[in-house]
């Protein structure tokens, strides 16, 4: 089965579906599920300090017997205690996860690091010394970007975010200053209008593409497929998880699946603006 990529700045080519070990996995062993992830056909996994499993999630890697070469591993910077640098950070983590590099490290969240500047040069110089393929972040706003990016010699690969219609009209300045400056975006929370909000404006939408897309390749095609094909369309990465492996399938078949219409895009974008919902980093809300 063929898997959509993105191609990031540096010329790096990421897998656009991930398996992602936070949320029902925080602090949790992960190591069974990863390893289903990675037998269900995800190539992609997406860990970070702050979920604390970082161990249980290399675990799960080596469990499944498939090489190195064939997997794609994010992990992210969590805050750092005092006298720790990135580098020690990034060393610890591939310890855990049984690794000699990451394919992405990013910085999880702007407001646990008050020098950002400095952070941000530490991160390009673990890229440099190949610990890592890319640098990026996550949860980064406009103004978190513009403190880096004055006198960075790495822009940032991706931004991570919280990204699912109910976050369309929020997000979009967000995006408008990515796409500017060639930054790709990865998304979490992309399942949220389903799996925390069901019964909000962009249920009919979903319903009605779901329909269509199953009638036109004879296949069960789900809303919870649909929300992937959204992302996907925008060029957007998409981040999910189950602990089920039959709704890993599910995630993993949306691969096969044709694009939404222009139409059916601009419906869902629309329905998605008329709620907003935000599950974590709230402190967006609020301006930090």
């Amino acid at each position: 089965m063929s898997i959509p990529t993105v191609t990031l700045a540096n010329g790096t080519v990421v897998p656009w579906l991930a398996f992602g070990s936070g949320t029902s996995l925080w602090q949790q062993d992960a190591s069974a599920q990863v390893a289903s992830a990675i037998k269900a056909g995800f190539t992609h996994i997406d860990t970070a300090q702050m979920y604390a499993n970082e161990d249980s999630v290399g675990a799960g890697i080596a469990a499944s017997g498939v090489p190195r070469t064939e997997l794609y591993i994010t992990t992210k910077l969590d805050r750092l205690p005092a006298g720790t640098s990135v580098r020690d950070a990034l060393v610890e983590s591939l310890k855990k996860l049984r690794l000699d590099y990451v394919d992405q490290f990013l910085v999880h969240m702007p407001v646990d690091h008050p020098d950002l500047k400095q952070t941000w040069r530490e991160m390009e110089a673990v890229q440099a010394e190949g610990l890592t393929k890319a640098i990026g972040v996550s949860n980064f706003q406009p103004k978190h970007l513009d403190v880096i990016l004055d006198g960075a010699k790495v822009v940032p690969a991706v931004n991570q975010v919280e990204y699912n219609p109910y976050l369309f009209k929020a997000t979009q300045p967000v995006l408008d200053y990515c796409k500017k400056h060639n930054i790709k975006v990865s998304a979490f929370g992309g399942l949220n209008p389903i799996s925390r909000f069901a019964g909000g404006p962009v249920d009919p939408v979903l319903k009605k593409a779901a329909a269509r897309l199953s009638a036109d390749t004879g296949k069960t095609v789900t809303e919870s497929q649909v929300l992937q094909l959204w992302l996907r369309k925008k060029g957007i990465a998409c981040i999910t998880s189950s602990s089920k492996p039959e709704r890993l399938s599910e995630y993993v078949v949306v691969n096969t699946l044709p694009d939404l219409t222009d139409a059916e895009e601009r419906e869902i974008d629309q329905a998605g603006a008329q709620a907003h919902h935000r599950v974590w980093a709230t402190w967006i809300e609020e301006g930090l």
